[in-house]
C-alpha cells in the first residue's frame, strides 16, 4: 500500500472499530438503565450481534483484544486480597468439594454439548466453563474455537442466573439485608502498578508461548500484588465497564457471523447446558453446606456457576455468609482463570463427530 495512502486507511479503519465499540457501549448503558442483569455485558453484545446480522461489521483488530485481557486480568487478580485469602483457610472441606464439583460441571456439561450438539470437546468444555468468562474468551481465540457460539450459552447463562437466583434464595427462605458498602478503589498510583504489572507479565507469558498469555499474565501479577498487600483497594469501576464493553463487542462480532438457524439452535442448548450445570452445581452443594456448617442456601449462592462479582452482591443482599460465597467463588475464578489456559491449550483441534 502506498505511504499516501496509509493513514487514510488507517483512520477508516479506526472509525470504523470506534462504531463497533460505541455500538457496544451505547446497548450497555441502555440495559443498565433498564437494570438488566449484567448489563454492560449483555446490552453489548447483544447490540453488536443485531446490527451485526443486520450489516456487516469489521472485527476488532489484536491489539483490542489484548489489551482488554490484560485489564480484565488484573481485575480477576484484584479480588485475592489477604482478607479473601484468609476466609479461603477457613473451608478447607467445602473448598474440596468445590474442587471437585467444578470438575464435574464441566465434564456434565461439556459431555452434553459434545454428545447432543455434536461440538468438539474444546469448544464443548470452553462454553461449559462456569464462570472465568474473558479467561475463556482469550483461550477460545488462541485455539481457533467457536467464540460466537460458545459466547452465546456463556451469556444466556449469566442473564438466567443472576435473574433467578434471588427467587430460588427467597424461596429457601432467607431474609433480605442491605447491600455492602462501596469498596475501596485503589489509588492512581497502584491503579497504574498493577496494570504496568500485568502488561510485563503477559508480555512474559507471551515470549514463553503461554496459550491466552495477557489475561493469565495479568491475572498472575495483579494477585500477586493484591495478595501480598503491595496494593490495596479495588480497581476502578470505570475499568470493569471498559472490560464488559470490550468484552461484549468482541463477542457480540463473533455472533454475528453466525448464521441465523444456527442462532435458533442455540437457546434449547443453552437451557439444556444451563439446568445440567445447575444441576451438578446445587447437587455439590449440600454436601460443601455440611461440612461447613452453613446454609444450603449460602451453599447454593457459592456453587452457583455465575460470576465473581454478582454472586458477592447476592450474598449480602440475600443475607447470606459472604465470605463464605465469596471464597469459593474466588477460588472457581482463580482456579479456572489460571488453569484452563493448560488445560484446554494441551488439547489438538479436532473435527466434530459425525451426525
Amino acid at each position: 500500500m502506498p505511504k499516501s495512502s496509509y493513514l487514510p486507511y488507517r483512520l477508516r479503519t479506526l472509525s470504523r472499530e470506534a462504531l463497533v465499540i460505541g455500538c457496544a457501549a451505547a446497548g450497555g448503558l441502555l440495559f443498565s438503565l433498564l437494570d438488566v442483569p449484567a448489563a454492560w455485558l449483555s446490552g453489548s453484545m447483544l447490540f453488536v450481534s443485531v446490527i451485526g446480522v443486520m450489516r456487516p461489521l469489521p472485527e476488532l483488530r489484536r491489539p483490542w483484544f489484548d489489551s482488554t485481557m490484560i485489564m480484565s486480568g488484573a481485575l480477576i487478580g484484584s479480588a485475592t486480597t489477604p482478607e479473601a485469602l484468609a476466609a479461603t483457610a477457613r473451608y478447607p472441606g467445602s473448598l474440596a468439594v468445590l474442587v471437585v464439583g467444578l470438575a464435574a460441571i464441566m465434564l456434565a456439561t461439556g459431555a452434553y454439548l459434545r454428545f447432543v450438539a455434536r461440538w468438539s470437546w474444546i469448544d464443548s468444555l470452553l462454553a461449559a466453563a462456569p464462570g472465568a468468562l474473558s479467561a475463556v474468551i482469550a483461550v477460545a481465540q488462541d485455539k481457533g474455537a467457536n467464540i460466537g457460539r460458545i459466547a452465546a450459552i456463556q451469556l444466556f447463562r449469566i442473564l438466567v442466573l443472576v435473574a433467578l437466583l434471588p427467587s430460588i434464595m427467597k424461596l429457601s427462605g432467607t431474609t433480605v439485608s442491605q447491600l455492602p458498602p462501596p469498596p475501596v478503589v485503589a489509588s492512581v498510583g497502584d491503579t497504574a502498578l498493577v496494570l504496568g504489572a500485568s502488561l510485563l507479565t503477559g508480555l512474559l507469558f507471551e515470549r514463553l508461548r503461554v496459550t491466552a498469555p495477557f489475561i493469565l499474565g495479568a491475572t498472575f501479577a495483579s494477585a500477586v500484588l493484591h495478595g501480598t498487600g503491595l496494593v490495596h483497594g479495588t480497581l476502578p469501576p470505570e475499568i470493569a465497564v471498559v472490560v464488559m464493553v470490550m468484552l461484549g463487542a468482541a463477542m457480540g462480532g463473533r455472533v454475528s457471523t453466525l448464521k441465523r438457524n444456527e442462532i435458533a439452535a442455540l437457546f434449547p442448548l443453552a437451557i439444556g447446558g444451563f439446568f445440567v450445570s445447575m444441576g451438578v452445581a446445587f447437587l455439590f452443594a449440600w454436601p460443601a453446606a455440611v461440612l461447613a456448617g452453613v446454609s444450603y442456601a449460602s451453599a447454593l449462592a457459592a456453587f452457583a456457576p455465575g460470576g465473581l462479582e454478582a454472586m458477592a452482591v447476592l450474598a449480602f443482599a440475600m443475607g447470606l455468609d459472604p465470605l463464605y460465597v465469596g471464597a469459593h467463588h474466588l477460588t472457581r475464578f482463580m482456579l479456572l482463570g489460571l488453569a484452563m489456559p493448560f488445560v484446554v491449550g494441551r488439547m489438538k483441534p479436532e473435527k466434530p463427530p459425525p451426525d
